[in-house]
């Protein structure tokens, strides 16, 4: 059997199977109730930063600012954060997606961030509507959501040696080092 020549870890990718049992669990747990919930925000400029902005810092810490899920998050998760710009997402109807952001997914990485206020729905059908843009998302707004995730001076220091240690004991990027200068001059 293959899981006992692997054996059980976060790194192995989950197999045809696992794959198949899970997306039917995902699919079967959620109500037709939540498949036909239809968003009620419309595409506005200042809807679209602020949901950016939201994402940046409650989502792109396992899905990244790109939707990839390659995060130092992400890539140790099991299983790993779906790549949010591909059809298994994309095609989900809004209902779905505000679903699964409002009450999470058992026993995956994907926590609930519903709660029972009024503002709590109305950042989550914003979360929708980014999470539909991300395919589209262009390297300028990319860049704009590196800024939007602000480090403190501990948590830069900590992300390097993340970095370092991550690159086999090689000196982080300098486009990681400029990334962190830029957040913290603002």
């Amino acid at each position: 059997m293959k899981t006992a020549m692997r054996g059980f870890n976060a790194r192995a990718e989950p197999s045809r199977t696992e794959t198949m049992f899970a997306t039917y669990a995902r699919d079967t747990a959620m109500p037709s109730s939540a498949k036909a919930l239809k968003n009620p925000m419309r595409p506005r400029p200042d809807l679209q930063h602020e949901a950016m902005a939201h994402f940046a810092d409650h989502c792109a810490v396992c899905h990244g600012n790109n939707g990839s899920g390659q995060t130092m998050f992400g890539k140790g998760m099991y299983p790993k954060p779906p790549d949010l710009r591909l059809s298994r997402t994309q095609d989900m109807t809004d209902g779905e997606i505000f679903y699964v952001i409002e009450n999470g997914i058992r026993m995956s990485g994907m926590p609930a961030f519903g709660g029972e206020a009024t503002d709590s729905a109305d950042d989550t059908w914003k979360l929708v509507y980014f999470i539909r843009h991300l395919p589209q998302l262009t390297p300028a707004e990319e860049a704009q959501m590196d800024s939007l995730s602000p480090k403190s001076p501990d948590e830069f220091e900590e992300e390097k040696q993340e970095q370092q240690f991550l690159n086999d004991g090689e000196s982080p990027t300098e486009t990681l080092t400029m990334h962190h200068r830029k957040g913290h001059d603002q």
